[in-house]
């Protein structure tokens, strides 16, 4: 029987919705949805698009060691604005009994931010853990910031999913503020720079999300696979009709690497012989990709199909299920990924899936054909006979969505993934 965890879907945004600070040389492209433009202020004040999928947080990767110090000027300015985080439940434990510390020292919302909520509401059920950091929902346990320097020296675990949380963590260890076992887990594929191999070298235990991860690692991991909340994210209970508008969707950030252009190259081409079906593209545009998000609205517009091809900003991340259930078809044409958590989300949430092999841990998600199909990264032809094959057979795509809820139940679940890294902070504390 599934254990039920209240509060894990519970109303909360893990990010400001401030219209009225849009830079005005962003203009809103959400009028698919008819809903107000919510983009967001990143750190620098620049306006962006944004979304809460698992992107890996690849260009953290890349940062040298003064970009490194200026993000630990950034968590100094968190710890001392102390009082600014809402009132956290702190599910009746005392902060000295915490023996496991998840930090998010990133504000602005992101993948890695939503696993860490998703997971620590789960965990606090088997071990003591709470997450410390900013932009984080209210109901999840929480350990404010100052009240590291307080915690009575006893062996804890400091788990850490970004270069900043990770050398916070070791300069908590080698200052002796903290005793802690650190680990780190490793959600990209990219080779790693220099900088990263030496914090990662510090880490008493590294995690991979998959082998592909691992494998650019320069030591040995424990490969554990991201999970999804299949208590969120679960199928539409309405039927389609035979003249329902049918929508095809592709969440996440929008930029080359993601593969985007190939699929609103796709759609472009499909749509105007398919009078029933739309597509939409939803995620975070930076600054750097505004270039290119601009050549994909006017692909769209060239073809004529500005009513039915969609740009929406990003949602909250408790809104995210419900777009999912909004799609019949769901599409991830990324080039790269360090996992790829919106497969997972969309299998399942009962949605027939479109990705590219080879990339982030799809191959192993997507079992073709029986929940989704796969095709080569880049190539728009065979993505586009894919989705031809999908959009013109509904018995195949009413077989694809059971077949996708029923493999997410059984080797996607969230509790599977918190329950083993349960077992990897229990072995750390015993050694």
């Amino acid at each position: 029987m599934q254990k039920r965890y209240p509060n894990r879907c519970g109303k909360f945004s893990l990010q400001a919705r401030l219209p009225e600070f849009c830079h005005p040389e962003m203009p809103c492209h959400g009028a698919f949805s008819g809903q107000d433009c919510c983009r967001t202020l990143d750190q620098t004040g620049a306006c962006s698009l944004g979304s809460h999928t698992n992107d890996t947080a690849l260009p953290e990767y890349r940062l040298a060691p003064t970009s490194q110090l200026l993000l630990f000027g950034d968590f100094a300015r968190t710890f001392l604005e102390g009082s600014w985080h809402v009132k956290r439940r702190s599910a009746a434990q005392s902060y000295d009994t915490l023996d496991v510390i998840a930090p998010n020292f990133k504000r602005r919302l992101s993948g890695v931010t939503a696993t860490i909520a998703r997971l620590v509401s789960i965990q606090v059920s088997s071990i003591p853990i709470a997450a410390t950091g900013p932009g984080l929902p209210s109901d999840v346990p929480h350990l404010p910031l100052w009240r590291i320097l307080f915690l009575s020296r006893r062996l804890r675990v400091w788990h850490a999913r970004r270069n900043n949380d990770l050398l916070i963590g070791l300069l908590l260890k080698w200052l002796g503020i903290s005793k802690l076992k650190v680990v780190f887990t490793s959600a990209s594929p990219r080779t790693r720079t220099g900088w990263t191999r030496f914090l990662v070298s510090k880490c008493d235990e590294v995690i991979a999300t998959n082998q592909v991860n691992a494998d650019v690692m320069m030591r040995g991991c424990v490969i554990i696979p991201h999970g999804v909340d299949i208590e969120c994210f679960f199928p539409s209970n309405e039927a389609a009709s035979a003249d329902e508008h049918l929508v095809i969707g592709c969440y996440g950030r929008i930029r080359p690497l993601k593969g985007t252009q190939d699929f609103v190259e796709a759609v472009c081409r499909l749509l105007p012989d398919h009078p029933n079906w739309s597509a939409v593209v939803m995620g975070r545009v930076l600054p750097r990709d505004r270039s290119f998000f601009d050549g994909l609205v006017e692909r769209v517009e060239k073809a004529g199909l500005a009513g039915r091809i969609g740009f929406k900003p990003e949602v909250s991340l408790e809104d995210m299920p419900a777009a999912y259930r909004e799609l019949a078809i769901y599409v991830a044409p990324s080039h790269l990924e360090g996992f790829g958590l919106t497969v997972a989300e969309a299998l399942a949430s009962g949605v027939p899936t479109i990705a590219t092999r080879g990339v982030g841990a799809f191959d192993t998600l997507v079992d073709t054909p029986k929940n989704g199909l796969l095709y080569q990264p880049g190539d728009v032809v065979d993505l586009e006979a894919k989705l031809l094959q999908l959009m013109e057979d509904d018995e195949l795509r009413g077989e694809m969505g059971h077949a996708a809820r029923a493999s997410a139940i059984e080797r996607m679940s969230l509790e599977v993934e918190a329950d083993q890294l349960v077992e990897v902070y229990r072995r750390l504390l015993t050694a």
